[in-house]
């Protein structure tokens, strides 16, 4: 029995997709099921039992010894919130508890980290766990990640098999629901659909032009193909990097976008929101030397490959992965 957590969320339900295709369907689904939109991306997914967040913990007293993996996906992922005790309840304590579990039933588990644990990126985008202590998150968000992330590194005990998983910017498929933290691809699609034009963000750093900024773009269905191997491999407990290897700027994502729906480029730029703009990354590239290192060797798929899948047979047709 595979458990996924957070598993109507955009990353965990694409991952639901994967371990179905590879013939596992005895999964069993956990979050807070009362976001409708969200639940859309379960449907036609295989599994055997769904289990609301507030109860999985009970749940794991009854069938832990059931369990064969987690995939601990389900967190507060909004860059934009600012209440620290809704985050340390639901993206720290409540991974300690998964991680507990996960020692008293020996259950091997993967778990979501973030690439905004690298704050401006002064500290370089190098997966040492012994320079978590350096680094300075920008916003709450990446704080609760990296706290964690050095909880984890402290502790003696650990489950037989883990590794923390630091996502970059993860584009595609079912992630419809998440409304301003959606990709910049769902949102040239939808702006170029209803307006025939997209707004990129403009620089308030001298150092780049506008819609120059940087960013390692990673395709949700890399980082489940990336899941799927730590499953299996089960061995080099650690924190991992998880994104392309490759930093783009934000107009060719939106050229990528604009080519893919075969309409002409209509780029114009606005200024970026004060609530967010001192807590701007404009470069992330991930050091994906220590994944490859242990085994992994799948490509990862370029920008224009991965918009124009995506485009052209998810968001044109209004599918879900």
């Amino acid at each position: 029995m595979i458990v996924v957590t957070g598993a109507a969320g955009f990353i965990a339900s694409a991952l639901v997709s994967k371990l179905n295709s590879e013939g596992f369907n005895n999964i069993v689904l956990v979050d807070d099921f009362s976001f409708e939109e969200k639940n859309l991306n379960l449907e036609g997914k295989n599994y055997v039992d769904r289990v609301e967040r507030e109860s999985f913990f009970d749940w794991l007293d009854s069938n832990g010894n059931r369990v064969e993996f987690i995939f601990h996906l389900g967190a507060r992922t909004n860059t934009a919130e600012f209440d620290h005790s809704l985050l340390t309840k639901l993206n720290i304590d409540y991974s300690k508890m998964v991680w507990k579990y996960c020692i008293k039933y020996q259950i091997p588990l993967v778990y979501a980290s973030s690439a905004a644990t690298y704050g401006d990126g002064n500290n370089g985008y190098k997966d040492d766990i012994n320079a978590l202590g350096n680094l300075e998150p920008l916003n709450p968000y990446g704080w609760s990640k990296n706290e964690f992330d050095k909880w984890v590194i402290d502790q003696k005990e650990q489950p037989f098999f883990w590794a923390g998983l630091k996502f970059f910017n993860v584009y595609g498929p079912n992630e419809y629901h998440k409304g301003r933290m959606a990709s910049v691809v769902y949102h040239t699609f939808n702006q170029v659909k209803h307006t025939g034009e997209m707004k990129l963000f403009k620089s308030h750093n001298s150092s780049y032009q506008h819609g120059e900024q940087l960013r390692d773009f990673v395709y949700v269905k890399d980082v489940v193909e990336v899941c799927f191997f730590l499953m299996n491999h089960r061995k080099n407990s650690s924190i991992y990097n998880l994104g392309s290897g490759e930093a783009r700027t934000f107009l060719d994502l939106a050229k990528a976008t604009f080519n893919g729906m075969g309409v002409d480029e209509n780029i114009s730029f606005i200024d970026i929101p004060e609530d967010i703009r001192d807590k701007y990354q404009y470069y992330t590239q991930a050091d994906m030397s220590k994944l490859k290192s242990i085994g992994y060797s799948k490509e990862f798929t370029s920008l224009e490959d991965g918009v124009s899948d995506y485009v052209k047979n998810y968001l044109v047709q209004n599918k879900y992965y």
